[in-house]
């Protein structure tokens, strides 16, 4: 058996997504978010020698506006617990650029928050993990090929970067009416596949704490790439109008 990243031999299971992103019993009262979490075959290298990552995705996440209330008990529980064992240094590395600001959430009560520019990349490697070990764990088979990614939770100044996604957010509700999501904690965290397109490209919604979405598309090797007239459009920043279901989003 090869690992769910690599072609390496699996020597142990990696749990997806990690373990420690679900709440522990003496935290939430509870002992049924970690019970049933998917798990994959993978090499010590996409398991063990990625625990710091682990635990940066779960310090990022956790305390996200707009997440539901596990996600609140955990930021204020085991993440605050590992941020302060390692003295802020998890904090730190969770934004490339950080200030604390209070928001008034009723009269004269505010609620402390901390805003920041967060490291992408390094996000952007922990969602790619992920990915790849839903699409393993739920077709029973490595993907081959390359994926693209849009973090529907993530804030930008850019006028077309939101419009884009509020675009993909639109585009997978609607193709995802009907289709199953997946996962035995969906508190916690649940997944969507879409059907594959006229491409063979196929869609997967990521969702943790009821607020942070993930859009990922997996374009596998022998897939057809297409080329899409309206994102050249808007590359070269040409004022593109798309329609979808009655909505309309408009670029540059």
């Amino acid at each position: 058996m090869t690992c769910y990243m690599c072609d390496k031999p699996a020597s142990t299971k990696e749990h997806v997504p990690p373990k420690c992103l679900f709440p522990e019993k003496k935290d939430i009262g509870e002992d049924k978010y970690k019970k049933d979490l998917i798990t994959v075959p993978s090499c010590p290298e996409h398991n063990t020698m990625k625990s710091d990552d682990d635990e940066f995705l779960m310090v990022s996440l956790a305390g996200m506006m707009g997440n539901n209330s596990i996600g609140y008990i955990h930021a204020n529980t085991k993440v605050t617990r590992a941020i302060n064992r390692s003295s802020n240094r998890l904090l730190e590395e969770a934004f490339l650029t950080r200030k604390s600001i209070n928001i008034e959430a009723e009269e004269n009560e505010f609620i402390k928050v901390i805003v920041g520019t967060p490291d992408v990349p390094r996000l952007e490697n922990s969602f790619k993990h992920i990915a790849y070990g839903i699409y393993y764990h739920h077709f029973q088979e490595r993907f081959e090929g390359d994926i693209k990614m849009i973090m529907g939770f993530l804030h930008s100044e850019a006028k077309n970067h939101e419009v884009f996604i509020n675009l993909i957010k639109h585009k997978f509700e609607l193709e995802g009416k009907e289709k199953e999501t997946f996962g035995k904690n969906q508190d916690v965290f649940y997944y969507q596949f879409l059907e594959a397109d006229e491409n063979n490209i196929i869609g997967l919604k990521i969702c943790f704490y009821s607020g942070v979405e993930v859009y990922i598309s997996f374009i596998s090797n022998d897939a057809k790439k297409p080329f899409d007239l309206s994102m050249a459009l808007m590359n070269y920043g040409i004022k593109t109008i798309i329609n979808l279901d009655g909505k309309t989003y408009e670029f540059n």
